[in-house]
Parts: C-alpha cells; sequence; structure tokens
C-alpha cells in the first residue's frame, strides 16, 4: 500500500475538478486516508459519491468532519456501491429512452422486458447479487479469481489420520440422512447462551470471584476423590507433610518456567502466594491458572474429570456419519469459495448425517489477514454487506445440500468479521430464516456442549491449543503435547482454563462461569487448530483437530467420524461412540 500525501491528493482533486478551500484540506485528507486504510484515489471516490447525495456540498475542513463522523469503514463502499448504481440505472434509462426512438437494424432482436427481480444489465449484475447462484464469486466480488495453487494442490481426498478400526468402513449416512436425528445443546435452551449480550463491563473483583469459586469447586472435588480431610494454609511453615490447595501462577509477567512458578491459595487457604520449588519432581505438566492440590514434594495430579451424559432412552440407533471442517472456507488469496464448493460436492457424495461447521466463511485469516483485506469494503472488493454475504453463504450450503437432508450445525468463531469479538461468543443469527433452515440448521454457541443421538460432542472453535502450547511447562511427562492440553482440559473441567488469557481472546469471565465450563466429559471433543490435524483417545475422550479447510493458498483437511451410542460396559466402565474417524484432504 503506497503511502498518501498531499501532491497526491492534489493531483486526485485536479483529475475530478473539485475546488477545495486550503492546505488544511488535503491534510485533513490525508489524516483520514492513514486511519481507514485509503488511498488516494479511493477517497476522492468516496468524496464524489457522498457530496453527489448532499447536492453537490464544498470541500472544506468542517465537512470532511462530517464525511468522517457519516461515512467511514464499511459505508464507504455502500455510498461509492449506491453512487455507481444511480449512474448505471440512469444510463440504462437513458438507453431504453433512445432505443424507442431507434429503428432496429436487420436480423436484429427486440430486447425483452425485464422485471426488477431479473435485472439484465451485465454492469449491474457486478453489483447487484443474486442469492440463487450457489456461491458465485461475482455476487459479491466482482475481482474474484480462482486461486492457481489450490486448484493444482496434489492428494485430493487422501487420508492423512486414521482412529479405530477403519477397513471396509462405508463412509455414507443413514439411507434417510438427517431424518430422526437429534442436535441439540446439553444444557438445553434456557440454560444456555442463546442470543447477544452486554461486555466490555466486567471488574476486576467480579473476575476474581469467579476464579476463587473455580478452585473451591475444583478443590472440593479433588478432596473427596483424594480423601483429603482438610487442606492447609499456604503461608504456614509447617515441619510435617501438609496438603495444600491453589492455582499455579508466574512470578512476574513474563513467560512461565520452572524457576517463576507460584502457588496463589484461594481466600479459605490464605490467598497468599508461595513459590514452588519443582527440582526434585520426576514428572510434572503446568499452565497459568491451573487449579493444584499437593504435598510439600509432589504435585499432584488432578485426574478427576467430571462425569458422562446417561441417556434417556436405552435404544441403540444405527451408526451416525459425522462430517467437521473448520474454516477458513476460501484461500488466502482468493474470494471464490472453491474449498467450501468442494466441500459441498463432498457433503453430496458421501451423504452424513450431521455436518459440523466451525466458523463461518467471512473470517480473519491467521497471523496475514489478507483475506480480510480482500473482502474488506476499504478495498472495495465486496458490494454488500458482511452479515447479508453470510446469509447468502448459509442460504447456498442449505441449497446445495438439500439432496442429502442432513443436519447442519453452525459454531463462530471470533475471527469471524461480522460476529461479536467476545468469550463465550453467542450463536450467530438469521434474520428471516425458511422454514428448511429452521428444521436443518442448528446455530450453537462457541463453546458448547451438544447431544446427538445420545452421544455427546464437545466443541470450541477457540485454538486452545496453540494458546496453552505456548504457556505449558514440562518435564518427564511421557505423553505428547496435545495429550497434555487436552487432558488439563477435561480434569480442569472447562474448554478454556488458561488464565490470564491470549491476547486475541476477549473473555468476560461472568459469562464464561456459566457458559464456558464442562458440564460433563464428552464422548467426543473437537478442537480445531492450526497445529498438525489428529485424532486420539485422551482419558476416555475421542479428541479430534480436523484442521483448516485450507491452509493459506493450498487446501486443507476436514475430519468424518462415524459414531453409535454403545450400551454401558457389565463392568460400568465407559466404552466410547466413536467406532472409527479418519482426517481426509479436501
Amino acid at each position: 500500500m503506497s503511502l498518501v500525501t498531499t501532491e497526491s491528493l492534489k493531483t486526485e482533486l485536479e483529475i475530478f475538478d473539485i475546488p477545495y478551500q486550503d492546505d488544511s484540506v488535503l491534510d485533513k485528507m490525508v489524516e483520514q486516508c492513514i486511519c481507514n486504510r485509503l488511498q488516494a484515489q479511493e477517497i476522492l471516490h468516496a468524496w464524489v459519491a457522498y457530496s453527489a447525495t448532499k447536492q453537490g456540498v464544498k470541500l472544506t475542513t468542517d465537512t470532511l468532519e462530517q464525511f468522517e463522523h457519516e461515512v467511514t469503514g464499511p459505508q464507504i463502499l455502500i455510498c461509492i456501491t449506491n453512487y455507481l448504481l444511480n449512474i448505471i440505472k440512469a444510463e440504462e434509462e437513458e438507453e431504453d429512452l433512445l432505443d424507442s426512438y431507434s429503428t432496429p437494424a436487420k436480423g436484429s432482436q427486440k430486447r425483452p422486458l425485464t422485471t426488477p427481480e431479473r435485472p439484465h444489465s451485465k454492469r449491474t449484475a457486478a453489483l447487484m447479487a443474486s442469492p440463487s447462484i450457489l456461491l458465485s464469486p461475482a455476487s459479491f466480488s466482482p475481482n474474484a479469481t480462482p486461486s492457481q495453487k489450490y486448484s493444482q494442490r496434489g492428494g485430493k481426498g487422501e487420508v492423512v489420520a486414521t482412529f479405530g478400526a477403519v477397513q471396509g468402513t462405508r463412509w455414507v449416512g443413514r439411507k434417510d440422512p438427517g431424518a430422526g436425528v437429534q442436535v441439540e445443546i446439553l444444557e438445553g435452551p434456557e440454560d444456555s447462551l442463546n442470543s447477544s449480550y452486554k461486555y466490555m463491563f466486567q471488574r476486576l473483583r467480579d473476575v476474581r470471584n469467579v476464579l476463587t469459586e473455580k478452585i473451591e469447586e475444583l478443590g472440593e472435588g479433588l478432596r473427596t476423590h483424594f480423601s483429603i480431610e482438610e487442606f492447609s494454609p499456604v503461608s504456614l511453615p509447617a515441619q510435617d507433610s501438609i496438603t495444600v490447595l491453589g492455582q499455579i501462577c508466574c512470578d512476574s509477567n513474563g513467560k512461565l518456567n520452572a524457576q517463576s512458578v507460584l502457588l496463589e491459595a484461594g481466600p479459605e487457604q490464605g490467598g497468599q502466594q508461595v513459590p514452588v520449588d519443582l527440582s526434585e519432581l520426576k514428572e510434572y505438566s503446568l499452565f497459568p491458572d491451573e487449579t493444584r492440590n499437593g504435598y510439600a514434594s509432589e504435585v499432584l495430579p488432578n485426574d478427576q474429570s467430571p462425569s458422562s451424559y446417561t441417556p434417556h432412552s436405552s435404544f441403540v440407533a444405527e451408526p451416525l456419519n459425522v462430517l467437521v471442517a473448520c474454516g477458513p472456507y476460501a484461500p488466502s488469496d482468493s474470494l471464490t469459495f472453491d474449498p467450501l464448493l468442494d466441500l459441498i460436492n463432498v457433503i453430496v457424495r458421501d451423504r452424513p448425517d450431521v455436518c459440523l461447521l466451525v466458523q463461518s466463511p467471512l473470517l480473519f485469516h491467521h497471523k496475514t489477514d489478507t483475506i480480510h483485506d480482500r473482502i474488506s469494503t476499504k478495498k472495495a472488493q465486496v458490494t454488500d454487506t458482511f452479515e447479508n454475504i453470510f446469509t447468502r453463504c448459509i442460504e447456498s450450503i442449505v441449497d446445495g445440500t438439500r439432496s442429502v437432508g442432513c443436519q447442519l450445525v453452525f459454531v463462530p468463531s471470533q475471527r469471524d468479521i461480522h460476529h461479536h469479538f467476545i468469550y463465550p461468543q453467542p450463536p450467530f443469527s438469521l434474520p428471516h430464516p425458511s422454514k428448511e433452515q429452521t428444521q436443518r440448521v442448528t446455530l450453537v454457541p462457541d463453546p458448547c456442549t451438544l447431544v446427538i443421538d445420545g452421544v455427546t460432542i464437545g466443541l470450541t472453535s477457540t485454538d486452545i491449543l496453540i494458546h496453552m502450547g505456548a504457556e505449558e511447562i514440562s518435564c518427564g511427562s511421557g505423553s505428547d503435547k496435545f495429550s497434555r492440553i487436552l487432558k488439563h482440559m477435561l480434569t480442569q473441567r472447562s474448554y478454556y482454563p488458561l488464565y490470564p488469557p491470549a491476547d486475541e481472546v476477549n473473555m468476560d469471565y461472568e459469562k464464561f462461569q456459566s457458559f464456558g465450563q464442562m458440564p460433563l466429559t464428552p464422548d467426543i471433543l473437537v478442537v480445531p487448530s492450526e497445529m498438525r490435524y489428529f485424532v486420539k483417545d485422551v482419558v476416555g475422550c475421542v479428541c479430534v483437530n480436523p484442521g483448516r479447510l485450507t491452509k493459506g493458498q493450498v487446501g486443507g483437511t476436514y475430519g468424518r467420524l462415524l459414531i453409535q451410542r454403545s450400551p454401558q460396559s457389565e463392568d460400568g466402565k465407559r466404552v466410547s461412540p466413536c467406532l472409527t474417524a479418519q482426517v481426509v484432504k479436501i
């Protein structure tokens, strides 16, 4: 992006023959270009469109301030688009008027009458979208071109990770996919996060109370599990072996290491912080905010996870085919949504019963955010609001999978451009859902615990593997890093047990206390991440990272599972309902 200067703005003003008050106007426009990431030509186009709607208002510092107040961000493109549409409409009316007075040439055909629902102009086709076109790039981005690297990818359909007995498995749904499949949130609609809420109002005292209650709740479970009479205050010196309770924290604002570990007790144990010596421990795995109990020379593992779900009915249905995919659904160098179209083709081919689609088609690309730069209205590459584009994408996915009839579950993320940047995150909303959308589409919050035909599935779109992986310290644990992090999640009974959270996570702790905890150990835990895909069993829970559908400019992966609720074993042990699972390249 080239730097905008007063000279470049002056040249553009001369091209458009726009008079201005003085040089202070140029300085103000340079400031607006820098703040809104606009080029000189872009802000001049926006000003021409704005002044046309204000009866040719003069370019002064006062009118520029009014322009900045009324037309910023996404409204700049909307203003330009409306202005161009008005010009095109006027030109078409003039052409129609001239055609009515002219004699058709030999062999020419009379122009058919059109209706507002069927515009015929090629120029307006790029600006006015048609929801009936399945994810057509031209419907919202006239300049979209296919990604060369994605179209030339190799290994299409290759299985890159497996779990269970996959030999001879037919990856197809039931004869009538989606029919009779019950998809619901475990807590029920009354006790789950089902609408937006006010945030940015929490106080530090409220955050402290939430963390304290978490220590007390987990401490009670640990005390019962290990038959501990009581916990001793951490600040009182003692010669004998004692058991203490507290949360792990760091002695500074830096990264946790073996020399900076502190144990912070709750109010009932004195609320003090004491340093922890890990030099004599043979193995450990710790992260900030982890609730631990331990002796003076030993840290006891918290292997107490919440109980599992008991279905209301003992009837065991036939296996369910569940497809899991996580965005981005477009490569970083294109807006054509080819990966999403390929995923729809997979759904039509395999006919799964349930599709779990994590993140919307409109989101930031990790680190580079290049997709955001293209769909940002400041770059003038989309011709509609983000909300309308999202609604059309949902309609296209529903229409494209109508022949399958599968259940579609949409999970939001904090990288979605059009949605609330808060955790826990409320579900998406559809302004006017059709009857088919009401029957087939389930909009859930992030995080959530679903029950699908008696099988519990935990879902979170937040990349907890990366966030906790950057903070966890371990020694001689014997297991891989992913398994340790997932075990921490399950034993801490939380979808996001890390405190303080990563910079990109905007946490509301009062809502997190109500909607961010694991009410039970799910049968399956879906944790999409930028890290390498996997499917593994962790303390009786099948954990799946399906990967991303696209990785930059190339294709990524998706997951598929075959699940069937199993009756309780005779010895009371938990039987996993996940018969088999795979991670497949798109």
